[in-house]
């Protein structure tokens, strides 16, 4: 297991933005006909390793286990953009080490989320911060000559007015205020528009209901 501490190459990151996952998703069996199993890149807020694993200070090995259905996927967390966030990201880079993990830890580079940040700002995203998925997207559309985007939508009903869940894994809705999800989606359906990116919208195995530029 290897963790590098401060900003990472392009190349890097193009080849593992091929299969993103936010926050420490679950990959179980009962959703991988949907969201699929592969995985090469896996975000860590780290709110949730405070709120889900009591930031490793008690017992590491439900982390550990949990983080096993990643394979050998990098864990990107954003250790240096606040201070409340550097010491659980040194937490779990040191306890996948202290293993020999097959996970390898990145650390973003601040000065990269504070300019994606300030863009989308400029924008007119309006909210107390982006959401990990934005930030995502943002660097492939730097990076990848394609770029298609799956699970964007930021409704309670889809598009044939079907109740459906926040996550595909649970319904916990941000805090008020924090994120803007319609504002975020208006910002990458405009994206999706002009050929920028695709987006995604309806099942993939259901060519007949793929949204039209």
């Amino acid at each position: 297991m290897t963790g590098s501490f401060y900003t990472h190459s392009p190349l890097t990151i193009q080849l593992i933005l091929s299969s993103p996952r936010c926050n420490l998703p679950p990959l179980s069996s009962e959703y991988t006909k949907d969201v699929g199993s592969k995985s090469h890149l896996v975000t860590a807020n780290p709110s949730i390793i405070r709120q889900r694993f009591q930031n490793l200070l008690w017992s590491r090995k439900t982390f550990v286990d949990n983080m096993k259905i990643y394979n050998h996927s990098y864990i990107y967390m954003p250790a240096f953009s606040m201070k409340t966030g550097t010491e659980p990201s040194l937490r779990v880079y040191y306890t996948l080490s202290d293993v020999g993990a097959n996970q390898t830890v990145l650390f973003a580079n601040p000065n990269f989320l504070r300019s994606i940040g300030k863009f989308w700002k400029s924008r007119g995203i309006h909210a107390k911060r982006l959401s990990t998925g934005l930030f995502l997207v943002s660097a492939a559309l730097g990076l990848c000559e394609e770029v298609t985007i799956y699970g964007f939508w930021p409704f309670s009903v889809n598009m044939h007015e079907q109740p459906i869940s926040h996550h595909y894994y649970d319904n916990v809705l941000p805090f008020s205020g924090f994120h803007a999800m319609p504002e975020e989606f208006l910002q990458l359906w405009y994206l999706h528009k002009i050929g920028a990116l695709r987006m995604q919208l309806d099942p993939c195995e259901d060519t007949s209901l793929q949204p039209t530029s």
